[in-house]
C-alpha cells in the first residue's frame, strides 16, 4: 500500500484548488465581459474558445480584437480569391463592382484592426488614454468600412453574410476596448504578452 506524505497531499489539494479557482475566474471574467456586449452569445462563444490568455480585462480586449482580426483576414482572403466564390459569368457588372469595393474596404479593416491590436499590446500608463482613443478610432473605422460595404448595393448574399459576421465580432471588440478605457489605466504592463456596426 502506497503512503503519501501529508505535505504532498496538502500541496496537491492546494494545486487542485488553485487550478479550479483560476478556471472559474477565467470563465467568470469572460462571462462578465460579454454580458453587456452587443452580441453576448457570439461574444461568449468566440472568447470561450479562445486559446490565448484571457485573465484580465486587457487580455479580454486583446482576445476580442484578435478574434475580429482573424475574421477580417478570412473575409479579405475570401473576397480577393476566386472573385469571392463566384465566376464572372454568374455575377453582374454591378455585383462585381460592389465586390471590388467590399474587398478594398475589408482590406482596410484588416489594417485598422491590426493597428488597434498593436496599440493594445504596447500600452503605457503615461499615454494610456491617448492609446485607447487610437484603438477605438481604428476599430470604429473598421465598423464604418463594413457599413459602407453593406450599403453599396448589389452585395451578394455570401459577401453580406461574411461582412455581417465581421461586423458583429468587431462591434463586440469595440465594446471591450471601450469597457477597458472606462476602467482607467489600472496597471497596464509595458512589456506584456502579445498575442461594423450592424444595422437592425
Amino acid at each position: 500500500m502506497q503512503h503519501h506524505h501529508p505535505l504532498t497531499l496538502t500541496l496537491t489539494t492546494l494545486f487542485i484548488f488553485l487550478l479550479f479557482t483560476f478556471s472559474s475566474s477565467h470563465e467568470d471574467l469572460i462571462h462578465s465581459s460579454c454580458l453587456h456586449a452587443r452580441y453576448p452569445t457570439l461574444c461568449l462563444r468566440t472568447l470561450s474558445n479562445y486559446s490565448g490568455p484571457a485573465d484580465t480585462p486587457l487580455d479580454v480586449a486583446r482576445a476580442a480584437l484578435r478574434v475580429s482580426l482573424a475574421h477580417a483576414r478570412r473575409a479579405s482572403h475570401y473576397l480577393h480569391t476566386s472573385n469571392g466564390g463566384a465566376s464572372s459569368t454568374s455575377s453582374s457588372k454591378r455585383q462585381r463592382a460592389a465586390l471590388s469595393d467590399c474587398a478594398e474596404l475589408v482590406a482596410d479593416s484588416v489594417e485598422e484592426l491590426r493597428k488597434s491590436l498593436e496599440e493594445l499590446q504596447h500600452l503605457r500608463p503615461e499615454t494610456f488614454r491617448w492609446q485607447m482613443s487610437n484603438a477605438m478610432t481604428w476599430v470604429s473605422a473598421a465598423l464604418t468600412d463594413g457599413d459602407t460595404c453593406l450599403d453599396g448595393g448589389s452585395v451578394r448574399l455570401d459577401v453580406k453574410r461574411r461582412v455581417t459576421d465581421l461586423a458583429m465580432v468587431t462591434s463586440n471588440a469595440l465594446y471591450m476596448i471601450n469597457r477597458l478605457g472606462q476602467g482607467g489605466p489600472g496597471k497596464p504592463v509595458p512589456h506584456s504578452r502579445p498575442g461594423l456596426s450592424v444595422k437592425n
